[in-house]
């Protein structure tokens, strides 16, 4: 095929041989006359598809649709921060009757869980040994009274009269033979009297001495005797005295009563029932108040304080929530199982006694609360070197704005500084997020 200008050519890119028209005479002419315009070095190529790629990719994100994440908007609302732990109800003042000697029930009155009066009867023990010992101790006390009243008064009161007639008879007899010894002395002077009356009226009296120093003697050895006793039978009293006591209670718990108003929230005998010394016959309170003893792990207890609020969750009732405040915070940290514990004691509201001693509920312990603060939720919040931030969503992009965060809720946090109510802020996803980065925007709560 002729071509204008007298150029034939073949396939080009196959590198054959072109023949030109020079004055008329055709011959051939090499390729490497075209050389440099065609072999090029690689990396120009390479180089400039490179930037075309570059360029129609970013035609192609600029087309693209941006990202969707969730937006929340920044709202005031009451916050608080708990510690939450396990715990036991218990009653504030319980009443618990126990078997005080071993016996067996003579009848019961009443039923577990039902509400009972002050003064109630509640059951009865079979006392009848208890009562015999009693008559018998009664009668020993009166016994042990009387050697107490001997022993003061100098001894038993027949010895003591015996004792005091014999006195009283040798020392009249003794007085008068002296009177009679000084009047025969007299008139022996006057020639009255023999010497050998005076010596008779001697030797009598001198006999009358000697049984009044018996007497005496005697007199003097009941009363030391009885001063000793006064001790031991003042003992003697004191022991008949606390056994009477302690019998007289004995007869006492027999009969158990309700001390208040209150629940009957356990009742573990029956009619004929067999009680050992110590066994639970009844256990009563007043539920309308209940203790709960909270088990909070050791880290959480920096935080606690007196008078904080409570709320208790028992899974038997799960939409109802019990309040109450701390009572008393632990002094000493115990082992519970394989946690390291303190025992924190919380008073709770029961009006409607739903609450039931012995059960294990949830307990959730107000540590801080605060009302009608600026929140926002916790995964919007991030950290970074020492500086919480959050990505505000301004129109269609989202910017890192820095904030100061305040008391720390469960699912939320309370910010300090540098957030409005209204703004708004965006969720985590699955999008990585970064200051500047354009988004659509998916409302949330």
């Amino acid at each position: 095929m002729e071509h204008p200008g007298g150029v034939c050519a073949g396939n080009p890119g196959k590198g054959l041989l072109q023949f030109h028209d020079f004055g008329g005479s055709q011959r051939p002419s090499a390729a490497r006359s075209y050389m440099p315009e065609n072999n090029k070095p690689k990396w120009v190529i390479g180089s400039v598809a490179a930037g075309l790629c570059v360029v129609l990719l970013i035609v192609l994100a600029e087309r693209g649709p941006a990202p969707q994440v969730q937006i929340v908007s920044v709202t005031r609302e009451d916050l608080s921060a708990s510690i939450t732990g396990n715990g036991k109800v218990e009653p504030i003042a319980p009443t618990i009757a126990h078997a005080e000697f071993p016996t067996f029930v003579a009848d019961v009155k009443a039923a577990e869980g039902q509400s009972v009066r002050k003064g109630q009867l509640i059951l009865t023990l079979d006392a009848a040994d208890v009562r015999a010992q009693l008559s018998q101790a009664r009668a020993n006390l009166l016994a042990t009274q009387t050697d107490l009243r001997n022993a003061r008064a100098g001894g038993p009161p027949d010895d003591v009269a015996q004792l005091q007639g014999d006195l009283q008879k040798a020392e009249t007899q003794v007085g008068n033979l002296e009177r009679t010894q000084q009047a025969l002395t007299q008139l022996v002077t006057k020639g009255a009297a023999t010497q050998d009356e005076v010596a008779q009226n001697q030797a009598a009296l001198t006999t009358a001495r000697a049984s009044l120093q018996t007497v005496q003697q005697k007199k003097a050895a009941l009363e030391q005797r009885a001063s000793v006793n006064v001790e031991s039978a003042g003992l003697h009293m004191k022991q008949q005295q606390d056994l009477v006591e302690a019998l007289e209670e004995k007869v006492r718990s027999a009969t158990v009563f309700a001390p208040v108003d209150g629940t009957l929230y356990s009742l573990p005998v029956r009619k004929g029932d067999f009680v050992k010394l110590g066994d639970v016959l009844a256990e009563m309170a007043d539920l309308r108040q209940v203790r709960v003893r909270a088990f909070v792990d050791e880290p959480d207890l920096g935080s606690l304080a007196q008078n904080e609020g409570v709320q208790v969750l028992w899974d038997a009732m799960p939409n109802r929530i019990w309040n109450g405040k701390v009572e008393q915070v632990p002094k000493q940290v115990v082992a519970r199982g394989s946690r390291s514990v303190g025992e924190v004691l919380c008073s709770v509201d029961n009006d409607k006694v739903e609450l039931l001693p012995n059960v294990n509920v949830e307990v959730r312990i107000l540590v801080h609360e605060q009302r009608g603060v600026l929140v926002v939720p916790r995964g919007a919040v991030r950290y970074d070197q020492g500086q919480h931030f959050v990505l505000a969503y301004d129109g269609d992009v989202v910017h890192r704005r820095d904030i100061k965060v305040g008391v720390a809720g469960e699912n939320k946090y309370e910010v300090l500084s540098g957030l409005a109510q209204g703004d708004k802020v965006a969720l985590p996803g699955e999008v990585d997020l970064r200051d500047g980065t354009k988004v659509r925007a998916a409302e949330g709560k």
